[in-house]
């Protein structure tokens, strides 16, 4: 979703210092189709990541490769959005994705392009991304207008409301909003700034799902509930229509506050996942009863229905008008394998976003990021007796004990609009003990990309 548009329907402060999109003079992005109110939107961004030979003592099967790599994606969305009644809005975003991932999408916990999830080739992949229906139901309070954007028709509303949000779209659409650190195509683009690294939500292998979420508006507050779909086995593209026993619940409170006329928030979002998943305890057991290292023995273990729990805190202020500054922290309970998203228990991550205003480029933005990712005691004990995972696993022999250590990441970038409504920039991310090893890295990921919007 382009310039996070969900975040401008929910008032919380859209007006990011990294958005640089204004309507194109002349192009019919909004108007009426049998007399409904309807709009059209589109993006499309490429990404293209490098990185030289590393240091590594030792490979596995799911290590990063230490060889000189190149990575890429493409991706464009079209929003599609009419109002059906008042205050009822429908939305369909079909998305086109290609892509070549760092080896195969495996070797790190924080993944460095957040485009990476949706693309398994070089040939691309048509899909549906989204297709939800919208209902408004306002109270009494001060009086909003959202503008038109991607997924928004423009609008009036009251800031007391309750929106109700049903069909096909991502947990993250609803859920840890933030004006400096969501969108990889205009942000930061690694996955542990996308949102907290620690949250295991609820989706498919492109990071969409389906379900139910309902937000309330009051004064200063937003109070946020949902259950998602899982996919039918962790990381999976096929979706388990069975939501009553296999699902992923959360609840978000969020506080707005604005200091010295800045705005800033904080938020605690806590989830639940239910479904068939392999605990960490019982794969490191078979593994010895077994003489199973080198295997993904959690495949084995994988028979009964579990629970995964976790919760986070999320806070971020404006220090000036073009400066502002964010942290995130979660904790997952790290008990069993990862549903659906990456292979981290437990990660913080700080930053800032600043825009061109004082260089007289103010449609420029810079970002700058530190990121710690770490694992649960039951994961790091698989990974060290031998056992791999989806994403990671660097075993490579008997002699070759993991050395574990928190995965850090440094992540800057420079976005500069070249013309209206096209972005290019710049990234560089530096990662020490990439997939929790010190023996192997630093890795130095050199990208850029190209983003462009209507």
């Amino acid at each position: 979703m382009t310039a996070s548009a969900f975040a401008q329907r929910a008032g919380s402060g859209a007006d990011q210092i990294a958005s640089f999109a204004e309507t194109i003079e002349g192009l019919p992005t909004a108007g009426t189709l049998f007399g409904l109110p309807v709009n059209v939107h589109g993006q499309t961004t490429y990404i293209n990541q490098r990185y030289n030979n590393f240091t590594s003592s030792y490979s596995g099967m799911n290590s990063l490769s230490a060889n000189k790599s190149m990575s890429y994606t493409w991706s464009g969305t079209l929003f599609f959005g009419a109002r059906i009644a008042q205050d009822t809005d429908i939305y369909f975003n079909p998305e086109v994705v290609s892509g070549v991932p760092f080896s195969g999408l495996t070797g790190l916990g924080g993944f460095t392009n957040g485009e990476a999830t949706k693309a398994n080739g070089a040939q691309a992949k048509f899909y549906s991304a989204r297709a939800f229906v919208r209902q408004t139901i306002n109270q009494e309070g001060d009086k909003l207008t959202l503008d038109n954007e991607a997924n928004q028709i423009t609008q009036m509303m009251s800031s007391n409301r309750f929106v109700i949000t049903a069909g096909q779209f991502s947990t993250l659409d609803i859920f840890d909003d933030s004006r400096y650190a969501k969108d990889p195509r205009i942000q930061f683009m690694n996955w542990g700034n996308m949102t907290y690294l620690a949250y295991d939500y609820a989706a498919d292998a492109r990071g969409y799902g389906w379900g139910l979420a309902g937000e309330w508006y009051r004064d200063n507050w937003v109070f946020r509930a949902s259950r998602m779909t899982a996919p039918r086995t962790p990381n999976a593209l096929n979706i388990d229509w069975h939501i009553l026993n296999a699902y992923g619940d959360q609840i978000e409170v969020e506080r707005q506050h604005n200091i010295a006329d800045l705005p800033g928030k904080v938020s605690v979002l806590a989830y639940r996942n239910k479904m068939i998943l392999a605990r960490f305890s019982d794969a490191t057991n078979y593994i010895v009863q077994n003489n199973a290292q080198g295997t993904q023995a959690i495949n084995n273990v994988r028979n009964n229905y579990q629970y995964k729990t976790g919760v986070g805190l999320h806070a971020e202020q404006a220090l000036t008008k073009d400066l502002g500054i964010y942290g995130r922290a979660f904790t997952s309970d790290g008990h069993t394998e990862t549903m659906a998203f990456t292979e981290a228990d437990n990660s913080l991550s700080i930053g800032m976003g600043l825009n061109g205003q004082c260089w007289d480029r103010p449609k420029d933005s810079v970002g700058i990021s530190m990121m710690q990712n770490g694992l649960s005691s039951y994961r790091r004990n698989y990974l060290q007796t031998g056992g791999v995972s989806y994403f990671i696993g660097d075993y490579a022999g008997p002699n070759q004990t993991i050395s574990y250590r928190p995965e850090r990441i440094a992540e800057m970038y420079y976005n500069a609009t070249m013309i209206k409504n096209v972005l290019f920039g710049i990234n560089y991310q530096h990662v020490s003990n990439p997939a929790y090893n010190s023996a192997r890295g630093p890795v130095q990921i050199y990208s850029f990309r190209i983003h462009a919007e209507f």
